[in-house]
């Protein structure tokens, strides 16, 4: 193995340590296969960090110290305008503050199909860490300041990195590994959205960052994480489809792809994916907008397919489980910081659930995970709805309940977490891959949306039995996943795409999956 000379760049580093293997292939007459490079895996695991660490940081960082927020919101606009707000004011302006958040996740999704393809997702990547950085400074100098309007742009500018990171990050991820490689990265984005979330809930303990002199650090503390994976930006690789079909810059795509798979100069397996992208830019139109995806019939059922998944995802309750199960807690006995801490058990148990994701989609059948996750999501849900409905008629519904939140927040990690966010990747093709993604960015952001605004109003109505639409929401899911799911693992798009271009008459199981 060579030494790397100084002076040498990173990425001509890793080109160097990732030659040997490859040459004893080589030598040996062996077929040369892509290897785990150094590029590859700094690619994956610094753009999780330092992106989808940081949304799902911000997704859940409210919560805790909500109240102080609110406090000093009224304080604030009384200090610098004389504006002393109602009761019902001061819930419009924090209702406010927490949906702009979402406002600006399905603004980013809309122009995020446009922007992967202006852009490339590398450049994504960045304008996603200058909007998370922006931020940062946003939320750590509102209080200061005594700025309201500092915090509302701030999680305007958070929520548009969302939609962004939504829209082109598992796309990012699939187009810069190898087909073998697929199935280990694309649970990373769903996985560090829920590290984030995780982190958030510790952060904004009041002992920790959510008190009342410092919850603005505690807002503003995932910048440090955007800075340190965003100040090598330079050593991240691009997307070798886009550079190559989507922009022509063939030998700029040959050197990203000997860097991303560890190929030597010349190698056969470099030069049957650069002939792959030859006939794949041959037979590829030109990128196509988010109407033109919607008004192609072949297109139709995979992109239903896309916003089922993930609208449905946030549909399935996840996020109302999270804001609920406090209050559930407390019911069952516990007492208040009892309660708290038990919150941080389930987001742990989320985030050790997620982590399973790896493993087991690089052996398992996408269909049958799918299956699996939402049946037993909407049989938990459905039992968790009854005894949370009759909790005050036996003592023993209380732990029952909480039984049925772990439970749920575990199988939801099987598939309905983490598949949602990179099927669409799996099903469509690099000409309508941007905009199918977006569309289902914008579903998911919507439906994020439609249960912040519409869940405390239903559960006033409802009680318990709000929970019951999302136990239906989860069978349909089933139902859909049963009939319609092609068998993404392992195959290219240009494999599924024929299966599912039939619309609701396709017939997406070959003979040997019937008995999935």
């Amino acid at each position: 193995m060579a030494k790397p000379k100084v002076g040498e760049s990173l990425q001509e580093q890793s080109l160097t340590f990732s030659e040997a293997p490859l040459m004893a292939h080589e030598n040996g007459k062996q077929e040369e296969r892509p290897q785990w490079s150094w590029s590859l895996n700094w690619a994956a695991i610094g753009s999780s960090l330092g992106a989808a660490v940081p949304v799902g940081y911000c997704t859940g960082v409210m919560n805790s110290p909500a109240e102080l927020m609110r406090s000093w919101c009224n304080e604030t606009l009384i200090a610098s305008y004389d504006l002393n707000l109602s009761d019902a004011g001061l819930e419009i302006l924090w209702s406010a503050i927490v949906s702009i958040f979402l406002v600006g996740g399905a603004i980013g999704s809309v122009v995020g199909a446009t922007m992967a393809n202006r852009f490339g997702r590398r450049g994504c990547f960045f304008i996603c860490g200058l909007l998370l950085g922006l931020g940062a400074i946003s939320f750590y100098a509102c209080r200061p300041l005594r700025s309201v309007e500092l915090l509302l742009l701030g999680r305007m500018m958070v929520g548009l990195a969302g939609g962004l990171l939504t829209s082109f990050m598992s796309m990012w991820h699939s187009e810069i590994s190898a087909l073998s490689q697929r199935s280990t990265l694309a649970p990373l984005c769903p996985m560090g959205l829920t590290l984030g979330v995780v982190i958030a809930q510790v952060c904004s303990l009041r002992s920790v960052l959510g008190g009342p002199e410092n919850w603005h650090f505690g807002l503003a503390f995932y910048g440090l994480l955007v800075l340190v994976c965003y100040a090598p930006f330079r050593w991240y690789p691009e997307s070798p489809k886009w550079l190559f079909i989507v922009q022509g810059r063939k030998e700029d795509a040959r050197r990203q792809l000997q860097l991303l798979r560890g190929y030597t100069a010349g190698s056969a397996a470099l030069k049957a994916e650069m002939e792959e992208m030859e006939q794949e830019s041959a037979c590829e139109v030109k990128t196509s907008s988010l109407m033109q995806v919607l008004r192609d019939p072949q297109l139709r059922l995979p992109l239903i397919i896309v916003c089922a998944f993930l609208g449905g995802q946030q549909l399935s309750g996840i996020n109302a489980i999270f804001y609920y199960s406090v209050s559930i807690f407390r019911k069952a006995g516990l007492s208040s910081q009892a309660s708290e801490w038990a919150n941080l058990g389930a987001g742990s148990l989320n985030l050790f659930a997620s982590m399973l994701g790896p493993v087991l989609l690089e052996r398992v059948n996408r269909r049958p995970l799918m299956l699996f996750s939402t049946f037993f999501c909407a049989v938990f849900l459905l039992l968790f709805a009854i005894m949370l409905f009759f909790i005050e008629s036996y003592s023993w519904f209380g732990m029952g309940c909480i039984g049925c939140i772990f439970l749920y927040i575990f199988f939801f990690q099987f598939g309905l977490g983490p598949m949602p966010f990179f099927i669409g990747a799996e099903l469509f093709e690099l000409a309508t891959r941007p905009a199918a993604m977006s569309l289902g960015s914008l579903a998911y952001w919507l439906c994020n949306f439609i249960i912040g605004m519409a869940f405390p109003t239903m559960q006033n109505l409802w009680g318990a039995l709000v929970f019951l639409p999302f136990s239906v929401t989860c069978l349909l899911i089933f139902g859909l996943t049963k009939r319609y799911l092609p068998e993404t693992r392992g195959r290219h798009p240009s494999e599924v795409a024929p299966l599912v271009a039939l619309g609701f008459k396709s017939k997406v199981m070959l003979p040997k999956q019937m008995s999935i």
